[in-house]
């Protein structure tokens, strides 16, 4: 597989490349980000390759990264797909320097398009649902911007799959832009997606983009038990390792599945970021995983994971490691009894 060999994102009639460059590391005002020299030959890699797919947002590393992808884009504007997102705040002490309201969106949207220097916007995602906004704002404001022109696609990030399924179905009622996109959190060490989230998006017509394919770094090999920490820390680490510990994922299961990942690399030859990329590309429901690189070799290790074919047992032994405890209703339903009660013992065909 190649950069060159798009996908369609969602129900859009979008073309997007199978991973997507992610600039959350374009930028050293959180510590541990790329200086405009490494973070541009990292993205003329990834555009050299044929990748047209970049993920960003009005608050990475305090504006960097957008002002970064600005200089970087130049005459290449229009072989690319930009995504940036709004949510987040800006202002430390200002209330509506964040959340889903109209207000944020409307300034947040012209504050990326200064910072990225273009007249539009291809993908916007509403980036974390803040539990305050009536759902039919957030709606009917992003498709003013859609009607604007300013926005040309909408998507969804890290929100409930019920509270998605609603504001779909506000658009679809009353002929406003539907969202096309789902961006969740996604790798061997965060499966509870697969839930909700998942089904759902296959269902709506979201394209799904899995940010943080390699568990943050977990998923490197480059940690051991020693490693194990929790941290309930509100500012951003300025330490990778902090930024994994506040995650949540720097624990004694994620270290038991990166052991996994490391074996099955052996067996092929490979690395284990490649693995677990590779792990989420085989995933039908996945358009595109957003890879995050601080230098120019982390970028060419995870583009080589379009290279990777695991075999049926590989994928099966990554499942079994990995596998998510089941929840209710599923949990119930599919237990022997429940499904004698509802087929009757016959067999019945399902549908996805």
């Amino acid at each position: 597989m190649m950069l060159e060999n798009y996908k369609l994102l969602g129900r859009s009639g979008l073309r997007v490349s199978p991973i997507s460059l992610g600039t959350m590391t374009f930028g050293s005002d959180w510590g541990w980000g790329a200086d405009s020299v490494e973070a541009r030959r990292i993205f003329d890699l990834y555009v050299d390759r044929g990748g047209n797919f970049i993920d960003t947002s009005v608050n990475y590393t305090n504006g960097a990264a957008e002002r970064f992808l600005g200089e970087f884009v130049g005459d290449k504007r229009e072989r690319l797909v930009l995504a940036t997102k709004f949510t987040m705040a800006r202002e430390p002490g200002n209330p509506n320097s964040g959340g889903n309201h109209r207000l944020n969106m409307m300034r947040s949207v012209e504050q990326s398009l200064r910072q990225l220097g273009t007249d539009r916007i291809d993908l916007f995602y509403l980036h974390g649902w803040d539990m305050t906004t009536q759902p039919d704002e957030v709606m009917r404001a992003l498709d003013d911007l859609v009607r604007s022109g300013k926005v040309l696609y909408v998507g969804i990030c890290n929100t409930p799959a019920w509270r998605i399924a609603e504001m779909q179905t506000f658009a679809d009622m009353r002929g406003w832009s539907p969202f096309v996109a789902l961006q969740i959190e996604y790798s061997l060490v965060e499966r509870t997606v697969e839930h909700e989230l998942m089904p759902m998006a296959a269902s709506l017509g979201l394209g799904v983009l899995p940010w943080s394919p390699l568990g943050g770094g977990m998923l490197t090999g480059k940690y051991s038990r020693a490693d194990v920490q929790d941290s309930r820390e509100a500012a951003v680490s300025p330490s990778r390792k902090g930024v994994i510990a506040s995650s949540g994922h720097l624990n004694e299961r994620a270290i038991q599945i990166a052991h996994e990942v490391r074996t099955v690399a052996q067996e092929m030859g490979s690395t284990p970021s490649r693995v677990a990329l590779a792990w989420t590309l085989a995933n039908p429901t996945v358009v595109s995983p957003i890879m995050g690189a601080r230098t120019v070799a982390q970028a060419e290790e995870n583009l080589g994971a379009l290279d990777v074919a695991l075999s049926p047992e590989q994928l099966d032994r990554l499942n079994r490691v990995s596998g998510p405890d089941p929840i209710f209703p599923a949990r119930f339903v599919d237990r022997p009894l429940v499904q004698q009660l509802i087929f009757g013992g016959a067999c019945v065909a399902r549908r996805l």
